[in-house]
């Protein structure tokens, strides 16, 4: 009798230790998938691409800027971004202008291969819509309470945006449709408030304008990366004067930067490093200006699919990551 109430006492010590083990390895399970998912997510990289593109000028003779920001419109779209992803600010609709002789048309070449207007754009805000107070509205995201998804700029502290900038301008000044002005210091304080509010991860900020290069001079938010058309007391010029159309179609900074995007896909490994090396101020007619300080990391390791695209990497794993299932409770 003895004995057998021995083998019953360790049989019970044996199953509770089993029952104890099982516990453990069940709670250290859970611990460990949740760390995993939590490492997975927390991922210092950039998540989303964005871009604002805005062309400032009004009238006719002005034809070239809207070529400008129609041309950057049709490559970033090419290179990946959805138009969910892009706020296109035109302050003109040169395609429908009655001086038009090719209606509902944009081109950026005599030669006219490309309708950069086509028959898939969308115009986010346009005319008298492109204001000084709605471009800082939307970079620092205090819009009005109705106002619609696609006028707002959705990004967060995992997200890379490209700005591009194109009209009329000066030392520390651009024009907005001939009527009111921005300078340096107002975009300077933007991106330190969207820094401040975790909108970006990195900015790359190009302008084509006169003197273009003072109106990053004053940024002192981090992770900016900027490039200009001229430098201080230098005129940025035209490129292709279109003899039916009867003004010039581009200019020759955008003109550069996009010749070289031809050749660069969505799968690109070319960096930011390969194309301001194809920087050729004579060519340009004015010197291309670059701002690094602001910015993290080295050019030669920042991809242009980094900006301009929307491929996102991928981590294969052994085993699948259980997200959306109930983890139970230790």
């Amino acid at each position: 009798m003895h004995v057998i109430r021995v083998l019953v006492h360790l049989a019970i010590a044996v199953f509770a230790a089993h029952t104890l083990c099982v516990g453990l390895a069940q709670a250290a399970g859970a611990g460990s998938t949740k760390k995993k998912i939590e490492q997975f997510l927390d991922t210092d990289n950039h998540t989303n691409n964005w871009a604002v593109l805005v062309c400032t000028s009004r009238f006719w003779f002005n034809y070239r800027h809207i070529a400008n920001t129609m041309s950057m419109y049709r490559t970033v779209k090419r290179m990946g971004i959805p138009d969910s992803h892009i706020i296109l600010m035109l302050a003109d609709d040169v395609a429908c202008n009655p001086r038009n002789c090719y209606p509902g048309t944009v081109f950026d070449h005599p030669q006219k291969t490309t309708d950069l207007y086509g028959d898939n754009v969308e115009v986010d805000y346009r005319g008298y819509e492109v204001t000084v107070e709605n471009f800082i509205r939307l970079l620092t995201g205090r819009v009005e309470q109705h106002t619609p998804r696609n006028k707002r700029l959705l990004t967060d502290d995992k997200s890379n945006i490209f700005i591009y900038m194109t009209g009329h301008g000066g030392e520390d000044f651009l024009k907005f449709q001939d009527s009111e002005e921005i300078n340096s210091y107002d975009i300077a304080d933007a991106m330190q408030q969207m820094w401040e509010k975790q909108r970006y991860r990195e900015i790359l900020f190009a302008i084509d304008t006169c003197q273009a290069n003072t109106m990053f001079s004053k940024f002192y938010a981090p992770n900016v990366l900027s490039i200009g058309s001229s430098k201080k007391g230098e005129n940025s010029y035209s490129h292709f004067h279109d003899r039916d159309i009867g003004v010039s179609v581009i200019d020759r900074f955008t003109y550069y930067n996009l010749e070289f995007f031809e050749s660069v896909d969505m799968s690109s490994k070319h960096t930011m490093a390969d194309l301001i090396g194809t920087y050729n101020a004579t060519l340009m007619h004015s010197t291309p200006g670059v701002r690094t300080d602001l910015f993290a990391r080295k050019l030669e390791k920042t991809y242009l699919t980094d900006f301009f695209g929307a491929v996102q990497e991928v981590e294969l794993t052994p085993e699948p990551f259980p997200i959306g299932q109930r983890q139970e409770s230790t």
